[in-house]
């Protein structure tokens, strides 16, 4: 049974400052000379991003709903067996959501470090890290960080009042110049940030001085590989648009129809490059949005077109549907022309349009997933299929099919029915 020292960074919410001080701890502990492995709760693909470049290492998602108890556990335990540290990025709240953050710390014996922004309180923060600790009794939290203190004087106040199984692990003063930029959807794509190198450092640093004591406690990790998948995608090739228009990408996904013996063929659109020979096409979700001009010069509606010509496999996500549809309409109201193959015509908008959890019937099987999106679609297409929130939330997505091309709002997760996608992408 694989062990290795392990922490779970939560916070009581979204904007607490979890990403920050995880890409500190990460970053730090890299450069000196350790093998960290970060995984992030939940469907996430911007918080990686950043994650993956202060650890130098790809960052998976760790989702009890999407990929299930087992495959989290072989991620987790495959990671133990040649890391010296695992570090997992929280969601949301600790105990927000179904399944929560507090959900997976209490399946893997992870110790929770909580994150609270303590910019606008004092004594009060004791009482709400005490509430975080004793709310439910089969996690345990091994410590807190007072994140955005004003001062010196501030950090040891805040510590105030918390009991001693509760220690205050690092007090990290409030720097507006290490603040991420965010967009719709989150923080803005690490490869869009040139300065992102120099905060990690930075944030590395004022880790280092606020808690050089801090010790991570081992954690053993059942093993038991997951079965290997039949190779049911051998000698197809798969080509997948990789770039800062279509950059929401599960690692897992690639490693799933790698496993199931697909040659993965990546190519960036926005960059000029044409879509590859290949058998079949996976176009994720990104940000094609602020790339109209970029893939309207490039050959790949040009490409799209002829594949489809030719009846091959295409799955188009969230964003990537949206570049297949006859117009874009930006959120200042200026209108796009776009690939023109699937009827139907986008709408960005300032607001929240669709976020949760997605369970959907394909016709080859049951697919789970998530959607976040501030667009909305018109179509005229009738959908083959409708999916279900598990949290009983508002957002359920349809899946349209025509001829050879499969589109939908969701961010599929590969690895929740590996047969499935396969068969489409044999189709």
């Amino acid at each position: 049974m694989p062990s290795c020292p392990a922490l779970l960074i939560s916070a009581p919410s979204s904007g607490s400052g979890k990403t920050s001080v995880t890409a500190a701890i990460a970053r730090f502990h890299a450069r000196q000379g350790r093998k960290v492995r970060v995984f992030k709760t939940g469907p996430d693909y911007l918080d990686p991003m950043v994650l993956e470049r202060a650890s130098g290492h790809p960052v998976y998602q760790l989702d009890l709903f999407m990929g299930g108890l087992a495959h989290c556990q072989g991620l987790l335990a495959a990671a133990a067996q040649d890391a010296d540290l695992i570090l997992v990025e929280g969601v949301m709240g600790l105990f927000d959501g179904k399944p929560s953050s507090a959900d997976l710390a209490a399946a893997f014996g992870l110790p929770v470090l909580a994150v609270i922004d303590a910019s606008a309180m004092a004594q009060t923060f004791a009482a709400l890290a005490l509430g975080l600790q004793t709310f439910r009794r089969d996690i345990k939290l091994c410590g807190v960080v007072a994140n955005r203190v004003g001062s010196a004087g501030h950090g040891r106040m805040v510590g105030e009042g918390l009991p001693a199984d509760l220690p205050l692990v690092a007090a990290l003063p409030r720097d507006a110049a290490l603040s991420l930029p965010e967009r719709h959807l989150g923080l803005v794509q690490a490869i869009e940030l040139p300065e992102l190198n120099a905060q990690l450092e930075a944030w590395a640093d004022a880790w280092s001085e606020a808690a050089s004591g801090f010790e991570f406690q081992p954690v053993a990790f059942d093993f038991e590989a997951e079965p290997a998948l039949p190779p049911l995608l051998k000698g197809r090739r798969i080509a997948v648009a990789q770039d800062a228009a279509f950059s929401f990408i599960y690692p897992a996904n690639l490693d799933c129809l790698r496993a199931l013996g697909a040659e993965v063929l990546t190519f960036a659109p926005i960059q000029g490059q044409a879509l590859p020979d290949c058998d079949a096409l996976w176009l994720p979700g990104g940000y094609p949005e602020l790339h109209v001009q970029a893939l309207r010069d490039s050959p790949l509606f040009e490409g799209l077109s002829a594949h489809l010509t030719a009846g091959k496999p295409l799955l188009a996500e969230c964003g990537g549907m949206l570049c297949l549809g006859e117009s874009l309409t930006g959120a200042e109201g200026q209108v796009h022309a776009m690939a023109g193959l699937l009827p139907g015509q986008a709408q960005m908008q300032k607001r929240l349009a669709a976020l949760g959890l997605q369970s959907i019937d394909w016709p080859e099987g049951r697919l789970r997933g998530h959607t976040f999106h501030y667009s909305t679609w018109e179509t005229a297409l009738t959908p083959i299929a409708q999916a279900t929130n598990p949290n009983a939330g508002r957002a359920a997505e349809a899946l349209y099919r025509q001829g050879s091309l499969r589109a939908s709002y969701i961010h599929h997760y590969f690895p929740s029915n590996p047969e499935a996608i396969a068969a489409f992408f044999c189709s």
